[in-house]
């Protein structure tokens, strides 16, 4: 039997539909809103609406003056939380459907992906910008070095006194520690090896360092796509960048455990279609998702993370993270990072296929 035409309009609608009963349930998704919240309509129908918002106590408020009021309701830059954990923004309107049984249509938006394009665009600003600052401070700190080791050495030749010897030592030393944070700082001093790589080989390897570093303290979680294929890529730096990652999770969960609940690290993949980043859309892409439940990133630290020296331990040198996005970037991928108190979440965007 044919659909009614308001049926398959709503099924080709580009917009997320959602249709609520009187009690706040949804009674109709169309597959625009099955792929925005990532469920499928059977799963989803009946359930309270409020569960997916981020704060249901406002959602069910104003969806309660919305039928009561018979007005129409926009709400701009709202947060839903996805039954996978993750976060999205929206923009949603709510309209009444008056009647013997009276409906609310809701209406969504996804605001994320214009978010992320901007949000990409000023992440690969900041890693062109500080590629120029290191590589511009690194030529002017290791000339000066070279003129202070070589200095030391000559006077060492010089002097008889073997205490005296011993400062000229620690000159060179230091000298030398100094060029070495120099070269932590650049990065990888080689170009990447691409050869065809296996996520999940690279994913798996850094999994068992952490088991070996973190023994049964903390939680392992897999969550794979095993639909992902092979791509051309330098698996030693990609588990070097992935590491630095896990590791700063490890090392936070080891210190900081989370009062109720389980130390947890989960190392999620997935294949994403037709996915742009930057300026450049891809056939296919990887997303690698590392994400712990510890205590979560400062706020005031989260939008300089990635440059080199920002730490939020006493005892960290701040390079991991921008070693790991100037790894990243080589392989014309994407580091971000979503964090607040009980998840913090790094994702990782790999090209899988040449760009469109």
């Amino acid at each position: 039997m044919t659909e009614p035409m308001h049926q398959r309009i709503l099924d080709n609608l580009a917009t997320a539909v959602l249709v609520l009963d009187h009690d706040k349930r949804t009674r109709y998704l169309n597959p625009a809103a099955e792929m925005l919240l990532q469920t499928s309509g059977d799963r989803i129908r009946g359930q309270p609406v409020t569960s997916i918002f981020v704060e249901p106590d406002a959602a069910l408020q104003t969806l309660t003056e919305t039928a009561a009021t018979g007005h129409t309701f926009t709400k701009r830059e709202a947060e839903l939380l996805l039954p996978s954990g993750q976060l999205i923004c929206v923009d949603y309107s709510i309209s009444p459907f008056p009647g013997d049984d009276p409906l609310l249509l809701m209406e969504i938006q996804q605001r994320d992906r214009l978010q992320r394009i901007s949000r990409e665009e000023e992440l690969l600003t900041q890693q062109e910008t500080t590629r120029t600052l290191v590589r511009g401070m690194a030529h002017e700190i290791k000339n000066p070095l070279g003129g202070i080791r070589g200095a030391a050495q000559l006077l060492e030749r010089e002097l008889e006194n073997a205490d005296l010897r011993d400062f000229t030592r620690v000159i060179m030393e230091e000298a030398d520690r100094l060029r070495s944070l120099v070269d932590r700082m650049l990065g990888p001093n080689r170009a990447i090896e691409t050869a065809p790589t296996n996520i999940h080989d690279v994913v798996e390897h850094v999994r068992t360092l952490l088991e070996a570093e973190g023994g049964s303290q903390v939680s392992l979680v897999r969550d794979y796509d095993p639909s992902i294929p092979e791509f051309m890529g330098d698996r030693e730096q990609l588990i070097q960048a992935i590491l630095n990652i896990a590791r700063n999770a490890l090392e936070v969960l080891t210190k900081s455990p989370p009062e109720d609940a389980e130390p947890r690290i989960t190392m999620r993949t997935r294949a994403l279609r037709q996915f742009t980043i930057g300026h450049t859309r891809h056939r296919l892409v990887c997303r690698v998702d590392i994400i712990d439940n510890g205590p979560g990133i400062p706020r005031e630290l989260q939008p300089n993370i990635f440059y080199p020296m920002i730490s939020g331990r006493p005892d960290g040198t701040g390079l991991g993270l921008a070693i790991t996005q100037s790894i990243v970037g080589q392989h014309q991928g994407l580091v971000e990072c979503e964090s607040r108190p009980g998840c913090t979440r790094f994702i990782i965007f790999l090209p899988l296929e040449a760009s469109e």
